[in-house]
């Protein structure tokens, strides 16, 4: 084989190895990048669950208040 064969060879062989290893890490990057949003959605979801819980406390203390107090328009 020639030296202008062998070296097309090498250079395509670490080419392709290369670009593999490129899209093999870029996946597991974009997969972490997915798993980070369902972990911000979860604790979005939590805190939107926590709200609403206030907010439901709150209309209870309201309306033992008005039960309890008048209050005029």
């Amino acid at each position: 084989m020639s030296t202008t064969a062998k070296l097309t060879l090498a250079t395509t062989t670490l080419g392709a190895i290369g670009i593999v290893i490129f899209v093999h890490r870029q996946q597991q990057l974009d997969k972490a990048a997915m798993h980070q949003g369902v972990i911000r959605d979860m604790e979005q979801q939590r805190i939107k669950r926590e709200r609403q819980l206030d907010f439901e406390m709150q209309r209870q203390l309201e309306e033992e208040y008005k039960k309890v107090q008048t209050v005029s328009d």
